[in-house]
């Protein structure tokens, strides 16, 4: 198992390390609006960011998640928490057929040293359990680091709860939250 596997972060909403952290299928109706994707929602609208949350099943892989979700893995957004050395945080989204490059990563944040926090940190630091996990809504807008590979998708990323996923314009997404773009996988 890569140290990818072993993250706290999410794509689409899946409940496990990255094969979990993966999104599930296309619901109808969505029900009553749980605390952590209400949250998002209302951090979506802020910026005027057109979000489509929708319920979905459990999914074992991210490639189960993606077919579920009508979509090619690639556009399945794993939304990874990133410890920096100093202790403060970032988001990095990556495509879920790819893998966090910790050297470009690291090159383009400037920094030696990055690390995954443990599942109770993240949780503390974004305000979202593991498996929903996004930047929409964390508790502190921590800076967003995308791979350049999202430009141009409509993609799938966590929505703040169990069993939802946000659908939504990857360019509107990394415009809305300021992020950087940049080749950071594998």
């Amino acid at each position: 198992m890569s140290d990818e596997a072993a993250t706290v972060g999410s794509a689409a909403g899946v409940d496990e390390p990255e094969a979990e952290a993966t999104g599930e299928g296309r619901g109808g109706d969505v029900s009553p609006t749980p605390p952590g994707a209400g949250r998002m929602t209302a951090a979506a609208d802020r910026l005027g960011l057109a979000v489509e949350v929708v319920e979905r099943p459990a999914a074992e892989s991210l490639d189960e998640a993606a077919a579920l979700l009508g979509l090619d893995s690639s556009s399945v957004v794993k939304s990874l928490v990133v410890k920096r050395h100093d202790g403060s945080f970032l988001f990095a989204l990556v495509p879920g057929d790819r893998q966090i490059s910790w050297s470009k990563l690291r090159a383009v944040v400037g920094v030696n040293k990055l690390s995954m926090p443990s599942a109770d940190v993240a949780l503390d630091a974004t305000g979202y359990e593991r498996g929903t996990i996004t930047p929409l809504g964390s508790r502190t807008a921590w800076p967003v680091f995308a791979d350049e590979r999202m430009v141009g998708l409509r993609v799938a990323l966590g929505a703040g709860a169990h069993g939802r996923s946000a659908l939504v314009d990857a360019d509107s997404l990394l415009a809305s939250l300021s992020a950087t773009v940049a080749d950071i996988s594998d």
